[in-house]
This record gives C-alpha cells, structure tokens and sequence, in this order.
C-alpha cells in the first residue's frame, strides 16, 4: 500500500471545528459583507428603509445586499459607508461582526452548496427566531457531514498520489534522513550500545529508558502491530509471534519511534504516510546502526563483494530490512544509485523506491503502486526459481538501460512477495552476483514485451474465453476510514481499558 510499514498508536479525534468570528486569511465574500452593513446599520439604529433612502436605492435592492444574495460593486459600498459613517476598509473586512453573524454566515454558506443540496433536505431560515444553540447545533452537524463526505471520498487513487509525492521527496534526498540518524545514534548511546548488531536486550533497554514497559498479550487487536498505552507507559505486543515477522525487536523499536518522533493524529493520509516512513526509518536505523552498517557497505565495496544477504546476516535483520536499509545508505556513503521492490505474486507493485533512472510502470498521474511489473524483470522471473535458498541474480536490459537486480521470494500472511533490489549496468562490478549469465530483455511499456499475447495464440483464444476476475477489496472500496486507516478504534480502547493496571 506504500513505503514501508508501522508500528500503532491511537489518539481521540478531534470534534469538528465550528467557525470563529476571525478568518483573518479569508477574502470577504458577499454573505460577510452583507451582514457586516447589516450588524453596522442596527447599531446606528437605522431602518432597512432608511439606508435604502440614503444609497438612492429600493429596500428590496438592499435586503438582497444585506443577504449575501448580490455582489456589491465598490461604488455602491462607497456609498453605503458614507451612510453608515465607515469605510470601505470596514465593509470589505473578513471577520464576521460577532460569534452569532459567524454561525449565521456558516449555516446560510452550508445551505447554499452542493452537499446540502443533494441531500434533498428542506433548508432553515436563519433569522433572530433560530436560537443559538441550535445554530450552533446544526452547524456542528453540517460540518461532520462534510468530514464523512470527504473520509468516504478518500479513494485508492487520492492514497496512491501521496504515495507519489512521497516518494519524489524520498528520492530528491536520497531516501537518506540525517535528522533520524541523528536520533538513532542518540538512543544508542543512552543506553550504552556502541557497536555491532543490536540485541533484543538493548531494544528492551531503549524502551525503559524512554520510561515504558513492555507487556506480551494474547489479545492484542488483530488491526494493530503493536499499542502504546502512554497514560501508563506501556507497550503492548502479541504474546503469540508478532505477525508476519519473525524478529520482535522490529515491532518493538517501530511503536518506540513513533513516540520519540512525536508522531500526533495524522491530519490526512499523506502526514499519515510520512509518519510511516520516519518510525520504520528510525527502528531500521536502529536495528542497523549507520556507523557501522556504512563500515560494513565500505568493506564490502572494497572487496567487489556488496551483499544484502551478508548485510543481513551481519545485523541479524530481515532480507527486508537490510533491502531497505542498503537504499538508506547506499547513495550518500557509497556513491551508488539504487532501486527497491516489494512486487506481490501477482505481479503488482506493492513498495518501490528508485533514483538511479530506472522505469518503473506508473498511471498517468504518475502513480506506481498496483501497476504490475514486467514478466521479465527479475522481480517477476525469481517466483519460477525453484531454488529459495541461494539469491537470484540478473541483467535486464530495458529502454531505460541495463539493470542487474538480486532478489529473493518471502512468504508472508498475505501471500508471496519478491524483494529486489537493483542498480544500473554501471555500478554492477561492486557487488557479488555480478557474474551471472541469468539475462532478460524488457520492451515494458510496449505491449507486445509480455502484455498482449503472440499472435497464434488470440487467433485461437479471441473470444472464446472469458475468465472470472478476482479483484481485491480495495479496488472498489474507499479507504479504511479513521486516522489510521485500517485501525478499529474501538477494538484498540476496549484492549487498553482491558489491561489497564488498577491502581
């Protein structure tokens, strides 16, 4: 679904904002303009009659003005300020007169739009008669309306364009974030760690030292990795394995980092993500310390001999994880341009990262995600390897260039998935694998390469088949709703209200 993974907290939404009588960045529109000469006419005790005597105007001309229902020209303020003995200045300011006209101008904005509109109900004269706190009421309920109108409408294509625009940042640093090795390195030291792999000790070391607990539970909600409780400072994780991952200190050191970042309640999916990105940047920066993973890389580099295999087994991380953490690294430290892959079995994208030219499928806005990866990338071709044992190594030429990627299948809980990584022709001579005559051409986007079958077979099979499609849920649903999506609240509060210690 994007970059990387996370570890779960949970906070309490905030209830809708009802309008203030500032708005200092808006531009005044006619419904405020009105009500200000409004508000400015009774405080003078003047009659709508009057003010229309005294512009040369019908009271009708007036009322509509006073409504929001005309635009008035700047002649026709001029002359209304002189009757009202103001300025122009004062009639064109944003700000509502007073809390009430606020909800006024609120409740008459929400009735003259769309959403009210299409739900065919009968609209309410707002007048003096409208007490406020029924004002106030339906204006609260108007904008909940509109927070679930806009929750629902957060489709797959509006997560998938933050995906997009995340990874052009990603990519415009490298995928590599000082700020974060900054904080890694920090909490290493606070507890002493000074080098070589991390130890589970020392994750549990790190979480007491930012003043938490750790608790195992059998019933940790299903939505979640992982629960902070930070009233009382504990983190709750799966007595029964941590799901889909082999290594606890993972879960761990992600809900951990979320804390040290000050991770809030997500505004929108795109802050959501990023906070996605940073907590698995920093428990990868963690588990994989950058002095000594860029050590490491060096040596290896040095010796033509870069592995993820042997990064992994040197941190005692994921293939995953060292996949990632190469990308971290491999830019700023070793001068090398890198891609990564998470492709399903399906074929489908489910993670990528690239800033050494490569192409990968994309929409036309630009999106990657869910686009399938040709059959002959290496991504594709090692789900046919039977052996899992040793790597996969291969060339793919593409109209891009040549790519030499190394990549290795994983099963996980919601199938099987590829992790590739890869680098241009060039950089090839630094790694190990690099004499493989494992070899592809890929002609992607052109749909002769492996999307349009031969010409034999449709002559044969056009029209004669038609296949029933599976699609995932997601194709057609919007996304989870809540501020983390997928998560069910209620399940999470009734876990901690649960295990909450009684005294």
């Amino acid at each position: 679904m994007s970059p990387w993974g996370m570890a779960t907290t949970t906070t309490q939404r905030p209830a809708p904002t009802l309008p203030t009588t500032t708005t200092a960045d808006a531009e005044p529109d006619a419904l405020t303009i009105g009500r200000r000469i409004r508000h400015l006419r009774a405080r003078r005790g003047m009659t709508l009659g009057d003010l229309a005597e005294a512009i040369g105007r019908a009271p009708s001309q007036v009322s509509m003005l006073e409504n929001g229902k005309r635009e008035p020209t700047i002649a026709r303020l001029q002359a209304v300020a002189r009757a009202l003995g103001t300025t122009v200045d004062e009639l064109l300011s944003p700000e509502a007169p007073s809390r009430r006209d606020a909800l006024e101008i609120e409740l008459e904005r929400v009735q003259r739009g769309p959403l009210f509109s299409a739900l065919g109900v009968k609209s309410v004269r707002v007048g003096k008669s409208l007490p406020t706190d029924a004002l106030e009421a339906i204006v609260a309920l108007q904008a909940e309306l509109e927070r679930l109108h806009s929750e629902r409408a957060l489709t797959p294509e509006e997560a998938r364009r933050a995906n997009t625009e995340l990874r052009a940042d990603m990519r415009a640093q490298d995928n590599y974030f000082p700020d974060l090795e900054l904080v890694a390195r920090s909490l290493l030291d606070d507890v002493g760690h000074t080098h070589g792999p991390v130890p589970q000790r020392a994750a549990v070391e790190i979480a007491s030292h930012l003043g938490f607990t750790i608790h195992y539970e059998s019933d940790v909600p299903h939505s979640t990795r992982a629960v902070i409780d930070q009233r009382h400072r504990r983190v709750y994780l799966p007595s029964n394995g941590i799901r889909g991952r082999s290594d606890a200190r993972s879960a761990l050191l992600q809900a951990l980092s979320s804390h040290v970042l000050e991770h809030a309640e997500p505004r929108d999916y795109g802050e959501f993500l990023r906070q996605r990105v940073e907590a698995n940047y920093l428990c990868a920066a963690l588990l994989l310390p950058e002095r000594e993973a860029v050590r490491h890389l060096r040596d290896a580099k040095d010796a033509r001999a870069i592995s993820i295999e042997d990064l992994r087994d040197a941190f005692a991380v994921s293939y995953e994880t060292a996949a990632h953490r190469f990308t971290n690294l491999a830019t700023r430290h070793l001068g090398i341009g890198v891609h990564f892959m998470k492709v399903h079995e399906s074929g489908a994208i489910h993670k990528a990262y690239e800033n050494d030219g490569v192409r990968f499928p994309a929409d036309a806005l630009g999106t990657v995600e869910g686009q399938h990866v040709c059959k002959q990338w290496t991504a594709r071709v090692v789900f046919g390897i039977a052996d899992r044992l040793s790597p996969y190594y291969q060339y793919t030429d593409t109209p891009t260039g040549t790519y030499w990627c190394t990549s290795r299948v994983t099963d996980t809980p919601d199938g099987r998935f590829s992790v590739s990584v890869g680098v241009p022709y060039a950089q090839v001579k630094w790694f190990l694998g690099r004499e493989t005559t494992a070899r592809s051409t890929s002609r992607c986007p052109d749909e002769s390469c492996c999307r349009r079958p031969r010409a034999p077979l449709a002559q044969r099979w056009d029209g004669q088949a038609f296949p029933s499609a599976r699609p995932h849920a997601s194709m057609l649903a919007a996304m989870p709703s809540g501020a983390f999506p997928g998560v069910d609240t209620t399940e999470v509060y009734e876990f901690l209200e649960r295990h909450a210690p009684t005294s």
